[in-house]
């Protein structure tokens, strides 16, 4: 008896791009298999004014998967992984991350690299984690909060409505935009978002026959990776609003991690590193987030709380 595989996504054109690519690896490893895609509008998408970093972490983007997961409306889920809460519903899985994009932010700009954009530019920002990073590069810059979808948010630089704009570069290569990249932060100075350019597959957890197959499209050092990142986010407190960025990658078998959390009042940041076995990477991750906690993190977060 052939499968039916009802795939749920966010309607944008990212997301649908994102969820394409899943399913026709899906499709090659089940030929056989009747794979469809819903498209399911969630709250951030209904919301398109709200500032991020008041919703970061929150499941403003994935609430709505996740109900029609457990309503059995759809078998599985797609997400970009940084818009996935440190905790899940009850019922649900992460079964398997794809091999990881580059998770590197990058200058959108009309052809100007960052050192010489003007003083006073206003240079369009989606969170406080770019925003802080971005002033301590270029102090005289003016990060400004941007919404819309990526093809809006480039529209606004092109307009002159904003001077540049700091983006995933993963979300930009994705919808065939790579040439729109100006540069590269390295990510020595400017950290991205835990879990910034990986996609997830969401599931029910008593699905076996799925999960089954869906390990088939998990990449282990992806899933090690963002492993560390989301574990050292849930030890700072989860999806508090506090500017928090981390990376981890893995190279013969050992997990290396670049964590920060960071106070907008104070305009101070906090970052170290961990190092160990991959197989050991939400310990690795742990260690680092409890590390910056007892570095002065604690009262970080609990600044942010009281925003």
């Amino acid at each position: 008896m052939t499968r039916r595989i009802v795939v749920g996504s966010r309607a944008s054109k990212l997301a649908l791009v994102q969820t394409e690519s899943v399913v026709q690896r899906l499709r090659s490893l089940d030929p056989g298999a009747d794979i469809s895609i819903s498209r399911i509008t969630t709250q951030g998408d209904r919301s398109p004014h709200v500032r991020l970093e008041q919703v970061e972490g929150t499941g403003f983007f994935v609430k709505e998967l996740e109900e029609a997961l457990l309503d059995h409306r759809i078998d599985l889920a797609v997400h970009s992984l940084k818009d996935v809460p440190s905790e899940l519903a009850e019922g649900l899985i992460l079964a398997a991350v794809p091999e990881r994009a580059d998770p590197r932010d990058v200058l959108v700009s009309r052809k100007q690299r960052l050192a010489d954009l003007p003083g006073g530019a206003r240079v369009g920002t989606g969170s406080l984690r770019r925003s802080l990073q971005l002033s301590a590069l270029r102090a005289d810059l003016v990060p400004t909060s941007i919404r819309g979808n990526v093809d809006t948010r480039v529209s606004k630089v092109d307009s002159g409505d904003y001077d540049a704009l700091v983006t995933a570069a993963a979300a930009l290569m994705r919808l065939g935009l790579r040439d729109r990249i100006v540069e590269h932060f390295n990510t020595e100075s400017f950290l991205p978002a835990v879990g910034q350019g990986a996609l997830v597959i969401e599931s029910r957890k008593d699905d076996e026959q799925l999960i089954e197959l869906l390990s088939k499209t998990n990449d282990l050092p992806s899933w090690q990776s963002v492993s560390a990142e989301r574990a050292f986010l849930f030890a700072l407190g989860g999806g508090c609003q506090a500017p928090i960025a981390a990376l981890a990658s893995v190279d013969d078998g050992i997990l290396r991690i670049d964590g920060l959390v960071a106070s907008v009042r104070q305009k101070k940041v906090l970052r170290d590193q961990g190092v160990g076995a991959a197989a050991d990477a939400v310990e690795i991750g742990e260690s680092l987030g409890r590390k910056l906690l007892g570095m002065g993190g604690g009262d970080f977060i609990q600044e942010a709380k009281q925003r």
